[in-house]
């Protein structure tokens, strides 16, 4: 017997970051999804397929937030 999952809120939010490689890739903050795309646009297909399957069989969330992180280091000298 497979455990439920909770119900998700009105929105999902997805830690994104940039690859060296040009890539990108999306960790969900509160579940167990990550993926990844090429491209801006195939990340967001991607995400939303991996929400769809992570749900299948449960209420999905409303809204699905992507929260692009970029680590730069700046010079003071």
């Amino acid at each position: 017997m497979s455990q439920a999952k909770p119900n998700p809120t009105d929105e999902l939010v997805f830690k994104v970051v940039q690859e060296a490689d040009g890539g990108y890739v999306a960790q969900c903050l509160t579940e167990s999804i990550v993926t990844q795309g090429d491209t801006w646009d195939e990340l967001k297909a991607m995400v939303k397929d991996a929400v769809e399957g992570y749900f299948f069989d449960t209420p999905k969330p409303r809204s699905i937030r992507l929260h692009l992180v970029r680590d730069e280091v700046l010079s003071m000298g």
